[in-house]
């Protein structure tokens, strides 16, 4: 897994590398991932339109996310004792870093065709940082975490739903509709009309089809989990019943040797009275 990320641009402090950089890193990785999510408002704040104070609070945004990107790495990097690795080795953060920059030069909506597959690049390379930066929490016997972690994100959809599409008139709504959209269901009653919410809708899914995926897995490694357990106990008592026996066995060799011996020794013995 380490090898994967690595070759993937997001494998943090090399183990080699100076000690105070890699304690750094602890913190800092999380602060990355808090930050980064400051480009979700950025790009919908852009992407809605609406008042001019949205574009200016969108661009606000993204120079927040290159700053504090720039500062942490500044900072990391100082303490490293390799930093052209260290930034190689993260070269993703170094595309958000160069990503959001560039995003504060971007134009106000409607965007035009050449600037709509850089931005929905961004967005991509962001929403792999998040997924990677969470990577811990998404591993086996960890139901309960999953469970809890899509409620939240179907709670922030439905929440993003009711700002970002016409057709949502509450907010009750808006969960329906992000339930619809990360469940792949499509009863066609409310449907996303907007750029925005369309947009919207394409991340909602692909994070329903992996969240979905993620929590029926725990559910089947619980129940083979389970099997497994059950196998377990019976391979321990053949185990057991095994070795039973092999002492049995040892204990007659032990006692067939003795008394072959003391046959032995009477042969002997009879052998020299003669």
């Amino acid at each position: 897994m380490e090898k994967w990320l690595h070759n993937f641009g997001f494998c943090g402090v090399d183990a080699h590398d100076d000690q105070g950089a890699a304690k750094a890193w602890v913190w800092m990785h999380w602060l990355l991932f808090a930050i980064s999510l400051l480009t979700i408002p950025a790009f919908y704040l852009e992407l809605v339109g609406g008042p001019a104070a949205f574009h200016r609070a969108g661009q606000l945004l993204y120079l927040v996310v290159a700053v504090g990107f720039a500062i942490l790495y500044a900072w990391i990097v100082r303490l490293s004792r390799h930093p052209r690795r260290l930034l190689g080795r993260n070269w993703l953060d170094m595309l958000i870093l160069l990503g959001a920059a560039a995003s504060i030069a971007g134009g106000a909506t409607p965007w035009s065709a050449w600037e709509w597959p850089p931005r929905m690049g961004f967005m991509c390379v962001v929403a792999v940082r998040i997924v990677l930066a969470l990577r811990m929490l998404f591993v086996p016997n960890r139901l309960l975490v999953l469970l809890l972690i899509g409620a939240a994100v179907l709670g922030v959809a439905g929440a993003g739903f009711y700002w970002l599409e016409p057709r949502v008139q509450s907010y009750a709504d808006g969960l329906w509709l992000a339930f619809e959209s990360s469940a792949t269901v499509g009863y066609g009653d409310v449907a996303p009309t907007t750029p925005a919410s369309r947009v919207f809708a394409v991340f909602v899914v692909l994070l329903g089809y992996g969240m979905l995926s993620l929590v029926f897995a725990n559910i089947a490694a619980m129940f083979v989990g389970e099997e497994e357990k059950l196998l377990r106990r019976e391979m321990h008592r053949d185990i057991k019943r095994l070795e039973g026996e092999i002492c049995s066995m040892h204990d007659d060799l032990r006692a067939l040797r003795e008394e072959l011996t003391r046959g032995q020794s009477s042969c002997q013995a009879s052998n020299t009275r003669r």
